[in-house]
């Protein structure tokens, strides 16, 4: 019976493809072929949804923090960094073998209440200060960043 089980495991063995032939079989590996990344978009509200999760961190290769990294959630005060949303979600991502997008620095959409009423040189100070303690914080974990999104105003004034 012993030698017929192993048989049996060894003639299944021959019928699973290994290798390259079982590459391409999530999205994630099918962009990685081509030597792409297939990411999502993932807020850590998410990380309790096991059904979300599951297709997460099956059929993407890459991550990219929905909100988490942007300005009002890492800096809401002045000088004041809170990182710990976005370690969460690069946490996750190298967990699961996953490359991360920083996305964004900068946003007029996020900007913190703090940074609303600067201008001129206050604002470019607070500005560049953000933009460098959060690149050195994230040094090493991001391989590439969104550093400024929609730098202009909407609605046509160019502004």
């Amino acid at each position: 019976m012993r030698a017929l089980a192993v048989g049996l495991l060894v003639a299944g063995a021959a019928l699973v493809p290994t290798g390259a032939a079982q590459a391409g079989t999530t999205l994630g590996t099918s962009a990685a072929e081509k030597g792409r990344y297939f990411g999502a978009a993932v807020g850590t509200y998410k990380f309790n949804d096991n059904t979300y999760m599951t297709v997460l961190n099956r059929e993407f290769n890459s991550l990219v923090a929905e909100n988490e990294m942007k300005w009002d959630a890492t800096e809401p005060q002045r000088g004041v960094f809170n990182y710990g949303g976005g370690d969460r979600i690069v946490s996750h991502a190298r967990s699961q073998g996953m490359s991360v997008r920083g996305h964004t620095l900068l946003w007029h959409a996020q900007q913190p209440g703090w940074a609303q009423g600067l201008s001129g040189g206050d604002l470019r100070n607070a500005a560049i200060n953000h933009v460098t303690q959060v690149a050195t914080h994230f040094r090493g974990q991001i391989y590439a960043w969104d550093v400024v999104n929609e730098a202009f105003a909407d609605g046509g004034s160019g502004a």
